[in-house]
């Protein structure tokens, strides 16, 4: 029989589901039983020595056989941490008192919207989500089922203008209101907007770039960039890196963490065991409430940060993805501010560099930038790269140029 737990703070609701929280733990607990199968004892390293004087090639199969049991361990035990973080998620619910049902059900029926239920959810992280189960009913102008329709946007509006405070539709959020009840998610619209600018050239001797990205809503509030740059060009390099980017956003919507995100797809490359594969992966994750943002990098170029005339250059020194089987991540921490501008690169971009004046200018040249659209910036950037190699496209080149502002600042562009 199903139970569930609840925890009463005066108006405040928590439920618990805890057979389905039991399950789950369960799971997690049996995929870690497994994992540890899969890795088993560490391989005496004399004995691996003499296996390889004996038969090197039975070794390396041996070798190799490891290597992709110890990725099926990682992968089980990432599904493990999964489902735990889950088992533990709780959030408050509590009901709008009767007025403010009333109020905002009376704003809404003047939009022709039926309002049902109207809870309050606050979350683990202080942020706020409201809660509405409404349809779409018309007015005495309009008939429900003609072209007219009223959007998830709008009703936002509405809302946000009733509470006194800013809102936004949560994601994956359907577009419009129907004519049944449905229930709608509305959280607080984050501190920080973002503004984008791309520029990107194509090798001379090819017709598609090797370079992918990719813009990701990861979460309300929380935007990642990723940048990925497949080994040589052409067509066989684009059909790399964009099934690195494809699978970094399959995994990241599955609840991945990033790091074991990178760490999965290496070791699907590496196992792969051909040096083709390899391709760059380059992650800015932005937290739009807090304005924090973490870089994760494996054999990417430098990312750089624009704050006024001052330039912070960031670096790893690693390999690609599918190098070798373990990867060893380059992770930074900035905060950014209203203002600041994330500048990303593709490896052709900085070759082309070397062919002039060097990388080492780069800074200053940005530095020197006083252009507010990220547009501009990209294809200024990529212009003067181009002049370094005399206007020749060696490489694939791709600049990202991402601009963060206060929401309660103006933006001029």
């Amino acid at each position: 029989m199903r139970k569930q737990a609840e925890v009463r703070d005066e108006n405040i609701v928590t439920i618990i589901p805890e057979y389905g929280r039991q399950r789950l733990l369960t799971y997690a607990e049996s995929f870690r039983d497994l994992a540890d199968l899969f890795e088993g004892e560490e391989e005496d390293a004399d004995s691996g020595e003499a296996w390889a004087i004996e038969d090197r090639q039975n070794y390396l199969c041996q070798r190799r056989l490891k290597e992709n049991q110890e990725l099926l361990a990682e992968h089980l035990k990432e599904m493990a941490h999964i489902m735990s973080e889950v088992a533990k998620e709780t959030c408050h619910y509590r009901p709008m008192g009767e007025r403010r049902f009333k109020q905002m059900s009376k704003v809404l029926r003047e939009s022709g919207i039926s309002l049902k239920n109207f809870f309050e959810i606050e979350h683990e992280d202080g942020h706020t989500e409201l809660s509405l189960t409404m349809r779409y009913i018309g007015n005495k102008y309009i008939k429900l089922g003609e072209s007219e329709h009223i959007s998830v946007e709008d009703v936002a509006d509405y809302i946000s203008v009733a509470m006194n405070m800013r809102l936004c539709a949560a994601r994956n959020s359907p577009v419009y209101l129907t004519g049944n009840y449905n229930t709608y998610y509305f959280q607080e619209e984050p501190d920080y907007h973002l503004l984008t600018g791309v520029a990107k050239a194509v090798k001379e001797t090819e017709k598609i770039s090797g370079d992918n990205y990719s813009f990701y809503e990861a979460d309300t509030g929380r935007m990642m960039i990723l940048l990925s740059d497949g080994m040589g060009s052409g067509e066989k390099a684009c059909e790399e890196s964009e099934r690195v980017i494809e699978i970094m956003e399959s995994f990241l919507t599955a609840g991945f963490r990033k790091e074991s995100a990178v760490q999965m797809i290496n070791g699907a490359l590496a196992a792969a065991g051909q040096e083709q594969n390899m391709s760059t992966i380059d992650i800015c994750d932005i937290n739009l409430y807090t304005g924090e943002c973490e870089f994760i990098k494996a054999g990417a170029a430098c990312t750089y940060i624009k704050r006024g005339h001052l330039v912070d250059r960031l670096s790893a020194q690693n390999l690609p993805l599918g190098a070798f089987g373990q990867l060893e991540i380059g992770s930074m921490d900035r905060t950014l501010q209203n203002g600041d501008y994330i500048i990303m690169l593709s490896d052709g971009v900085l070759d082309a560099l070397s062919q002039g004046m060097g990388e080492e200018v780069l800074p200053e040249i940005i530095g020197r930038m006083d252009y507010a659209s990220p547009g501009e910036i990209a294809n200024q950037i990529l212009a003067y790269c181009i002049r370094q190699s005399n206007g020749q496209v060696r490489d694939d080149m791709t600049v990202l140029v991402t601009g963060i502002w206060d929401q309660t600042e103006d933006c001029i562009l």
